[in-house]
């Protein structure tokens, strides 16, 4: 299996990732009726961090020093991301939240290379992804607020997972995925108050095993196998294809046939993704 993975091109496990990601998201929906958008976020962290830890079983050099602090910060910056912007899908239709959170991602790309035909596969992919997403900003500003913070928090945790990933001290980019995301369980503790209906429900606890499950340990695991592999600025924009997938998903599960703006922004995105360089391709140094 990690064999498999390793010789799996970066796309493919991009495309698996997001099948995963957005099936724990139509779980995580189930749950948006009786727990606060945090408490979901804090359930899909406490789910990952039980199933990370019974399968890595982290050395004691992962609870260490240095090793640890920049678990125990990545778990927290990935955690942290993941409820502020289940607090703007709250409030924003989900396309527009995912379109606004993308700017992070861009960022990082747009940092990481002075390329010209990177520029052009930058501007590709950032409108390919609002055509997809159906961008609507009227309605919550507190919304918006929520997603550009979610946008920040993706910027460092593609940053911070690229050095974890580069296995600090000898620790892989798993091991500390479970001790960051148990750290962040501790520090993120306070939002566990918000999740009091799922304690009596043996089937919501199950559910909320499975959105992080589903949402954070197949999807950021996979994201260490590529981190290993490609520069940041290629994986920045590799990210596109998320809601590129969650639209296929659509249209082959859900006979959700995409509009004519979708499509053509799913060309953009496909063709930004063909036209990037590859020059940062490889594990190399983070900056």
């Amino acid at each position: 299996m990690k064999h498999a993975l390793a010789q799996a091109p970066a796309p493919a496990l991009f495309v698996i990732s997001g099948i995963s990601l957005y099936l724990g998201a139509a779980l995580a929906v189930f749950l948006f009726d009786v727990v606060s958008p945090a408490g979901v976020a804090w359930l899909r962290c406490l789910g990952a961090s039980i199933v990370l830890l019974v399968w890595r079983r982290p050395s004691r050099a992962a609870w260490r020093g240095k090793a640890l602090l920049l678990a125990g910060t990545f778990g927290t910056v990935t955690a942290g991301m993941n409820v502020v912007f289940y607090e703007a899908i709250a409030r924003l239709p989900l396309g527009t939240g995912v379109a606004v959170e993308f700017a992070g991602p861009v960022a990082v790309a747009a940092l990481g290379s002075r390329r010209l035909r990177d520029v052009g596969a930058l501007g590709l992919v950032a409108v390919g992804v609002v055509l997809i997403a159906d961008v609507q900003l009227r309605g919550s500003p507190l919304g918006v607020v929520f997603a550009l913070a979610a946008a920040a928090a993706w910027a460092a945790y593609i940053v911070l997972g690229k050095r974890v990933a580069l296995a600090p001290q000898g620790v892989s980019g798993q091991d500390s995925l479970a001790v960051g995301l148990t750290v962040a369980t501790v520090v993120l503790s306070p939002l566990a108050i918000g999740t009091g209906p799922v304690w009596g429900s043996a089937e919501l606890l199950l559910v909320g095993v499975g959105v992080g499950v589903l949402s954070t340990v197949v999807p950021y695991g996979l994201d260490q196998v590529v981190l290993r592999r490609v520069g940041q600025t290629s994986f920045a924009l590799l990210l596109a294809l998320l809601p590129v997938t969650a639209t296929v998903i659509g249209l082959v599960v859900l006979a959700q046939v995409p509009s004519a703006v979708e499509a053509v922004g799913i060309l953009a995105v496909v063709c930004g993704l063909l036209v990037r360089s590859r020059a940062d391709d490889g594990p190399g140094e983070p900056p």
